[in-house]
């Protein structure tokens, strides 16, 4: 049911994969970039992407035109192509005296979003004439850190979290580089930087992770709350949120329509769907160890052994989980958003885990996946 696969034990800060899942493009917390492809069951380092100054933040790469870009705490974002065998940076002009936080490329891929700590948005795009991607701003009313963005799929409209709590729906839609956009659920107004939508869950937590659904007509977001929002803009966006006694969520993508899967600091994929009234609800976590109470009977014989024994006696214990520490991305590894069957995820520990969504959703009792 999950694949895993090992990189050391530096922590990964994020994770991308082209568009065949031969090759996985990943940050090992540092200013290198790392590509690796598949060789058999093991992976294969190909090359080395070495340009940023300080750590890398985030990264994607965009499956139809094979292009790179990655954004870092130095300020900067590069984009990277395939010419005669090596990758080549692109000079970004990203106009920003703060770290970069989060890049994503749009959907049709001619122009990507960054965030910032600059409490603002670069929305970049290529200008031929000077060969460089230069960029614009949305500013307003964001008062914080730009944490997290995702594109809706009219490749127009971007969500946006931030550390004042608040997530945001913006248009940005560039005339010079797209036609004129037609109206959605969200609003019809798509000017430059117009705010089309502002949520807050109510509660104090930066917003982690944001992800519009396959329809574009849902927008999700997970808080160092705990929390999970979801917002409905089909239904006068109404706002459901769900709280649990787990810990704080880091970040989640849509499965179905209706579904999420969201990681965090648990160290495992949690489950959560929508029902047909639009209720927000925990389903189940998807990583469950087997033989618990064997692992509960051998949690107490460690215990009862050290307290009869020298208490100073180091000994390790190991999760019963695939990943061992907090899980920081998650991904749609194969099928979309609609009908996801796999999903990857990366974290602390410095593993990718693969994911059978299918398998899983067969073999865990009790999930209503619609």
């Amino acid at each position: 049911m999950a694949e895993k696969h090992s990189f050391g034990v530096t922590p990964i800060t994020c994770h991308t994969w082209n568009g065949d899942r031969s090759q996985v493009c990943l940050s090992l917390n540092n200013s290198d970039v790392k590509i690796y492809k598949k060789n058999g069951q093991s992976w294969a380092e190909t090359a080395t992407l070495v340009e940023h100054g300080q750590r890398v933040t985030s990264i994607d790469w965009a499956p139809q035109t094979n292009r790179i870009v990655t954004c870092g705490a130095d300020r900067n974002a590069y984009v990277w192509s395939m010419v005669e065998g090596k990758w080549k940076p692109s000079l970004v002009l990203l106009r920003i005296n703060r770290s970069a936080t989060f890049v994503q490329f749009s959907p049709k891929e001619n122009k990507f979003a960054v965030g910032s700590g600059a409490r603002l948005i670069s929305i970049c795009y290529f200008e031929s004439e000077n060969n460089w991607w230069v960029s614009k701003h949305i500013k307003k009313p964001i008062r914080s850190t730009v944490s997290c963005l995702d594109w809706h799929p009219n490749n127009i409209l971007l969500a946006a979290g931030s550390t004042d709590f608040k997530a945001r729906v913006f248009s940005a839609y560039i005339k010079d580089v797209e036609e004129k956009p037609s109206p959605t659920s969200w609003g019809s107004k798509m000017t430059f930087g117009n705010l089309m939508a502002e949520f807050s869950n109510g509660e104090g937590g930066w917003v982690h992770s944001v992800a519009f659904s396959a329809s574009g007509d849902k927008l999700a977001w997970t808080g160092h709350d705990s929390s999970l929002s979801v917002a409905n803009a089909a239904s006068g966006q109404t706002l459901n949120v769900v709280k649990g006694n787990f810990l704080p969520l880091f970040s989640t993508t849509w499965v179905t329509e209706n579904s999420l899967v969201v990681v965090g600091f648990d160290c495992v994929p949690k489950l959560f769907s929508l029902d047909d009234r639009g209720a927000l609800t925990f389903i189940s976590d998807l990583d469950q160890p087997k033989e618990k109470e064997s692992q509960k009977s051998s949690a107490r014989a460690i215990f009862q052994s050290r307290d009869q024994k020298d208490t100073t006696e180091i000994f390790s214990y190991e999760l019963k989980t695939q990943h061992q520490n907090t899980i920081t991305q998650v991904s749609v590894y194969s099928g979309t958003r609609s009908n996801c069957s796999k999903f990857s995820t990366s974290g602390v520990d410095g593993n990718i885990v693969v994911w059978d969504f299918k398998s899983l959703e067969g073999s865990i009792g009790g999930l209503r996946i619609k």
